[in-house]
């Protein structure tokens, strides 16, 4: 089974939502099951909650993240991930860097649909701004898809 994995700073707002939207997608394209779909922070916690906000707007759009917990990204989460991708510049140098038998595996998120930009942080900004980054989130997720398969495998 193909792994998939979202990479974010703290692993309980961007990633976690993007993780999210790409589990909705694959159901909805009647791919439940057949990939693995995780996520970790750079600089994460362990077993924190989504922030309020994330699960908000996700739940805005019928998806529950509520069980997610932040998780620090190891050797073994890059070892087993087919595709690694990144919500910022920054944090995919860094694992290239540390982990250079996996830097083929690792694009920023905003490449997806042939860009090359961060995916600012929301957290600890008001509700618009989670509004804003879950908004783009997805539409990096629903039009980058078809890349994401294709890098996949």
């Amino acid at each position: 089974m193909k792994t998939i994995l979202f990479v974010c700073t703290g692993n309980i707002c961007r990633s976690p939502m993007a993780m999210g939207f790409l589990q909705e997608k694959l159901r909805r394209a009647g791919l439940e099951g057949e990939y693995r779909v995780h996520s970790a922070g750079v600089w994460g916690l362990e077993s924190q909650p989504p922030s309020a906000y994330s699960r908000e707007m996700m739940e805005e759009r019928g998806i529950d993240i509520s069980d997610h917990r932040s998780h620090d990204l190891t050797p073994q989460d890059l070892e087993g991930a087919d595709l690694i991708l990144t919500m910022e510049r920054g944090q995919a140098e860094a694992i290239s860097l540390e982990f250079p038998p996996h830097a083929h595996k690792v694009h920023l998120l905003s490449e997806m649909i042939g860009r090359h930009y961060d995916i600012r942080d929301p957290y600890g900004s008001p509700l618009y701004e989670y509004r804003q980054c879950a908004a783009e989130i997805e539409r990096l997720i629903e039009e980058g898809y078809p890349r994401i398969m294709q890098l996949v495998g």
